[in-house]
């Protein structure tokens, strides 16, 4: 059982930037792989990033590759997504989302945080 709280949204300016936090409890994140999702009124949901267990490298969508960083702390249970460089199209509700395993492939994610929303505008 994993507890997974999302926060660091807001509103921003476009071109400026937001850092977004997921904090974890009730488990470890060990051999845990962590994603972020964000789904904009009236859209599918959409996967942004995601980060494994060992935190070495990050996944990105193309639509936010070059602008966004994911990052963990295992000590801390908290993964974080570093947004740079936000357009009015990266407003969406954002949610953290943990499995076992490894990010890739087609396996659902078991346990979803509460979502943080992100507005981008002048």
């Amino acid at each position: 059982q994993v507890q997974l709280v999302e926060s660091g949204g807001g509103l921003v300016q476009p071109g400026g930037s937001l850092r977004l936090s997921c904090a974890a409890s009730g488990s470890t994140l060990d051999y845990v792989a962590i994603a972020w999702f964000r789904q904009a009124p009236g859209k599918e949901r959409e996967g942004v990033s995601c980060i494994s267990d060992s935190g070495v490298s990050g996944y990105y969508s193309d639509s936010v590759k070059g602008r966004f960083t994911i990052s963990r702390d295992n000590a801390k249970k908290t993964v974080y997504l570093q947004m740079n460089s936000l357009r009015p199209g990266d407003a969406a509700d954002c949610y953290c989302a943990a499995r076992r395993g490894w990010c890739g492939g087609g396996m659902p994610y078991d346990y979803w945080g509460q979502g943080t929303h992100v507005n981008v505008s002048s």
